[in-house]
């Protein structure tokens, strides 16, 4: 079990350096800005808990900023960690589908709590905007299914 847990959160890691390194480029190519949805999302639930994020003016955005991105990295890893944990209990795809699967997850991980508290209305999203978001997304669940596959298949075979 814990071999299963620890193999996802390196999956899923890895998974997430490649969403953010997809990320990061398209923002290079486009010129487009980081989005602040990530830290509305923070900023909204630490409110709604009674504990919000302390400072003010740039200090506070810094923070926010800071422990939106440990968020999305704790998002990667534990979706990382369920998708293993899934594939423990016999639930296994083709690494395409897999891919998809573990890759719309971790989607909704990030996408459903903006929309839930308000933060950003998927429906109003341009396909530019749903581009940028599904892109990384795809990228992350076929190379954090694609570990987990490899990873079983080595320990079997090697």
């Amino acid at each position: 079990m814990i071999e299963t847990i620890l193999r996802g959160g390196v999956a899923g890691a890895a998974g997430t350096t490649v969403l953010n390194a997809v990320t990061y480029a398209d923002m290079a190519l486009r010129g487009r800005p980081a989005s602040e949805a990530p830290s509305e999302v923070v900023d909204k639930v630490a409110h709604d808990v009674g504990h919000p994020v302390p400072g003010a003016g740039e200090t506070l955005e810094n923070r926010l900023t800071g422990i939106a991105a440990l968020t999305g990295i704790g998002v990667g890893c534990a979706t990382g960690v369920v998708v293993s944990l899934l594939r423990g209990a016999g639930i296994r795809m083709p690494w395409w589908l897999g891919g998809i699967v573990t890759g719309a997850l971790a989607m909704a991980g990030a996408d459903v709590p903006m929309a839930r508290l308000g933060v950003s209305d998927p429906r109003t999203w341009s396909a530019v905007d749903w581009t940028s978001d599904v892109v990384p997304h795809l990228v992350y669940g076929t190379v954090t299914y694609g570990i987990l596959t490899a990873s079983e298949c080595h320990r079997c075979h090697g």
